[in-house]
């Protein structure tokens, strides 16, 4: 007779589905947009049609999900940058997470919000995300190792300038924006002095002439 307990391991499998979906569905919705077949979704995810639609109903409730996850992992980014004993240790990871998630899932949030603008109430992670970043850039100044005129709202450049990078595959979009991040970084040192970090990889990028 079933008592009605779900087995650690099938819970464990289940949360393990769930976030794979909500990862490829934030790529996919970056690369093709919102309009994506769910099925597409699904086989991408390596699960069933049905085992999608019963995880999210509809294709919003997906998007949302996906969306405020996306939330989540940036508020965390932020907590772990705050509870880090070193201060330029604790600013660099914030802007080199920020970057690696914004090269590959910032068309999604762009274009989720200008589809539904009312659909997420996120000014209370916001709120949180600006106050604890302000505090992140202060500790690296005071510490010596950021430069003065750096502000916080020059993270929205750098995330600006990675947003520019187009790559023939995801893997390359990454190698070219953890390079891109520590020539960016090492700019920003108040002491440039210090011996570098050696860059990250990149294969060579296509130009694309400017119609």
């Amino acid at each position: 007779m079933s008592t009605g307990v779900v087995p650690a391991e099938l819970r464990v499998d289940a949360r393990n589905n769930r976030d794979r979906i909500l990862e490829v569905a934030r790529a996919t919705f970056a690369e093709s947009g919102l309009d994506v077949p769910m099925k597409v979704i699904a086989r991408r995810s390596g699960v069933a049609v049905a085992t999608l639609y019963r995880r999210f109903p509809t294709k919003q409730s997906l998007m949302a999900a996906a969306f405020d996850e996306q939330v989540a992992a940036c508020a965390a980014v932020i907590d772990e940058a705050l509870a880090e004993p070193d201060a330029w240790r604790g600013f660099t990871l914030v802007v080199e997470k920020a970057c690696a998630m914004h090269v590959l899932f910032g068309g999604f949030t762009a274009e989720f919000l200008a589809a539904f603008p009312k659909a997420a109430d996120f000014r209370g992670e916001r709120e949180h995300n600006v106050r604890g970043f302000a505090e992140i850039v202060r500790r690296a100044k005071a510490g010596g190792r950021l430069r003065a005129d750096f502000t916080p709202d020059d993270l929205k450049l750098l995330l600006m300038a990675n947003g520019g990078i187009t790559a023939a595959s995801p893997e390359a979009a990454r190698a070219s924006s953890r390079r891109l991040v520590a020539l960016l970084l090492r700019s920003l040192r108040a002491d440039p002095a210090d011996p570098p970090a050696e860059l990250p990889f990149a294969t060579p990028l296509e130009l694309y002439p400017v119609t």
